[in-house]
C-alpha cells in the first residue's frame, strides 16, 4: 500500500467517529442526551506568593515610595502635636476646681446634746450605747455627753471632774460607748461645765477650778475622748489658766483631731467674734440668730461672724440645757423651720436629745421611743406628726453631710425683713442651694436677685408640701412664702 492510500485510510476513519451515536462511555466521562459531563480536578487554587524580600526592596527605594512614606510621617506628627495642642488648650481654659477647705470630724454633720443620760435612756451610758444605731440613723457625727461628773450644787469642794456620777454609768461604761460609737463613725465630747446643777456654771470663780479642770481634759483625752465642752465660756476663757488648758488641744500626734468647744448666751454678734479671738476655741455656739429678733439683725449677725471667721469653728443652736428645746422657742413656729435654719446655715448645727422629733419643754424623751411601737392610741396624730418631723430632720441632714455647697459652701444673704430671711449657698461648680424662711404671720413676697440665680430652681425641702411640693419647680424670681414656712431650693452650676 502506497502513502496515498494511507491518507485515505485515516479520513475515512475519522469520519466513521463522528457519525457514531452520542451513548457510549469516553474517557472524559458519561454522555448523555448529547450533554458531557467533564470531570474537573479538585485541588484547582491558585497560590499567591507575592514579592520576594529582593523585590520588596528594590520597590522600597524608588523616589514615589520614599515620598509617600515621608508625606505619611509628617502627617502623623502634625496630627499627634495638633491633638497635644487641642488638649493644652481644653485644660488652660478649663474652670479651675477650688481646693477643698480643711474639715474636721465636728464639721461634717449635726452634734447632738445629751444633758440627762438617764432621760435620754433608762439605762444611762449603757443605754446611750444601745441607741448608737438610732443615732447613726439621724447622720450625727458627734455625741455630747452630760455633765455627768461628780459634784454637789454651790459646792466647789466636792468637784471631782475625773469620776462619773454613779447615776449614770462607771468609766468602763463610758469606754465601750466610746470605743462603739468610733466604730460607726460617732465622736464623743464630755461637757465638763462644773457647777451644772448650780446657780453659777462657774462658783462664780472660775479660777478656782481651772487648774482641775486642766487636769480633768488630760485625764479624758486620754481615756479616748474626742473633745471637751464647756459652756460659759466667757468665764473660764478670762483666766489665767485658760492658754494652758487651750495648748493642750493644739497637741497632735497625727491622729484625730481633739476639740475644746464652748458656748455662750446673751452676747451680741460683734462680742462673740472677739471671745472667738481670744478663746481660740474649735468651735463655739453662739445662740444666734435669735429668733425673737428682727430678720434684718438676724442677717447683720450671722453675717458679722460669717465674714470674721472660718466657719468650721461657729456652731448654730437653739436649743439646750439653759435654752430649752426647739420647739419651745419664741416666736412659736414649726419646728422644721428651725430644723431648716440650722442646717444650712455655714457652720455646725448643734441640737438637744428630742429636737429631731419636736419635742417640748416637760415632754418626756421616752416619747421617741414610742413612735416605733405600732399599737393603737390616742397619741397617733402627735405620733404621725413626730415620725414626719423626724423625717424632715433626717433628709436635712443626709443633705448637709453630702451637698458641699450647705457643707462648706459660701453664704450670701438675698433678702432679710422683719419676719423673713433669705441666703444663698454655693460652692465651686457643685449644685447651689438657696434658703427661704418665713416666721411671720403673713404672706412673704421675695424678689431675689444675684447673677447666679436661675429662672427656676427645684424644691428639695419644704414645710409647705401644698404649695411647694417636692421636686417641683417654683419661679426664683417671684418667690412668695405663706406665714410659718420655709423652703429649701436647688439648681445646676449655672456655667
Amino acid at each position: 500500500m502506497n502513502k496515498e492510500d494511507d491518507m485515505k485510510e485515516v479520513e475515512l476513519n475519522e469520519m466513521d467517529q463522528e457519525k457514531q451515536p452520542m451513548t457510549g462511555e469516553t474517557p472524559t466521562g458519561t454522555e448523555k442526551n448529547g450533554c458531557v459531563k467533564v470531570k474537573v480536578p479538585e485541588d484547582t487554587e491558585v497560590k499567591f506568593t507575592g514579592l520576594s524580600k529582593e523585590e520588596l526592596m528594590k520597590v522600597a527605594g524608588t523616589a514615589g515610595w520614599i515620598r509617600t512614606r515621608w508625606a505619611l510621617l509628617v502627617l502623623f506628627w502634625l496630627g499627634w502635636l495638633g491633638m497635644l495642642a487641642g488638649a493644652i488648650v481644653i485644660i488652660v481654659q478649663a474652670p479651675r476646681c477650688k481646693p477643698i477647705p480643711e474639715m474636721n470630724w465636728w464639721n461634717e454633720g449635726p452634734l447632738y446634746q445629751i444633758s440627762d443620760v438617764n432621760e435620754f435612756s433608762e439605762n444611762g451610758l449603757k443605754g446611750v450605747e444601745e441607741k448608737l444605731d438610732y443615732l447613726n440613723q439621724m447622720k450625727v457625727k458627734g455625741l455630747v455627753l452630760g455633765p455627768i461628773h461628780t459634784v454637789q450644787a454651790d459646792q466647789s469642794s466636792t468637784l471631782e471632774l475625773t469620776s462619773i456620777n454613779p447615776e449614770f454609768g462607771s468609766e468602763s461604761e463610758l469606754i465601750s460607748l466610746m470605743d462603739r460609737a468610733h466604730r460607726k463613725g460617732i465622736s464623743i465630747v464630755l461637757d465638763l461645765t462644773p457647777n451644772y446643777e448650780g446657780v453659777s456654771a462657774w462658783f462664780n470663780n472660775a479660777a478656782s477650778v481651772a487648774e482641775r479642770l486642766k487636769d480633768a481634759c488630760v485625764y479624758w483625752l486620754n481615756k479616748g475622748v474626742d473633745g471637751i465642752f464647756l459652756s460659759h465660756l466667757d468665764d473660764i476663757a478670762n483666766t489665767e489658766t485658760w492658754p494652758s488648758v487651750q495648748g493642750i488641744f493644739n497637741k497632735t500626734d497625727g491622729t484625730k483631731k481633739r476639740a475644746l468647744m464652748g458656748s455662750v448666751t446673751g452676747l451680741p454678734a460683734d462680742n462673740i467674734s472677739h471671745l472667738l479671738n481670744r478663746s481660740s476655741v474649735d468651735l463655739l455656739l453662739t445662740g444666734l440668730p435669735d429668733p425673737a429678733e428682727q430678720g434684718t439683725r438676724q442677717a447683720q449677725e450671722i453675717q458679722i461672724l460669717y465674714t470674721d471667721h472660718l466657719q468650721t469653728s461657729l456652731g448654730w443652736s437653739l436649743s439646750g440645757r439653759t435654752l430649752g428645746s426647739l420647739a419651745s422657742r419664741t416666736p412659736a413656729v414649726p419646728v422644721r423651720l428651725y430644723q431648716m435654719l440650722l442646717f444650712t446655715l455655714p457652720g455646725t448645727p448643734v441640737f438637744r436629745a428630742g429636737d429631731e422629733v419636736g419635742l417640748k419643754a416637760g415632754e418626756k424623751l421616752e416619747a421617741m421611743w414610742d413612735l416605733e411601737s405600732q399599737a393603737d392610741d390616742d397619741n397617733a396624730t402627735a405620733k404621725e406628726e413626730r415620725t414626719a418631723v423626724r423625717d424632715f430632720f433626717k433628709a436635712l441632714s443626709d443633705l448637709k453631710g453630702k451637698e458641699r455647697s450647705l457643707l462648706h459652701g459660701e453664704y450670701i444673704s438675698l433678702h432679710s425683713s422683719p419676719t423673713s430671711l433669705a441666703f444663698l449657698r454655693l460652692w465651686d461648680q457643685s449644685e447651689r442651694f438657696l434658703v427661704a424662711l418665713n416666721w411671720g404671720n403673713g404672706p412673704v413676697p421675695m424678689r431675689l436677685t444675684n447673677s447666679d440665680l436661675p429662672a427656676e430652681a427645684r424644691v428639695r425641702a419644704s414645710t409647705d408640701i401644698k404649695n411647694l411640693a417636692m421636686d417641683s419647680k417654683v419661679s426664683v424670681e417671684k418667690l412668695e412664702l405663706g406665714p410659718k414656712q420655709a423652703v429649701l431650693l436647688s439648681y445646676a452650676f449655672p456655667g
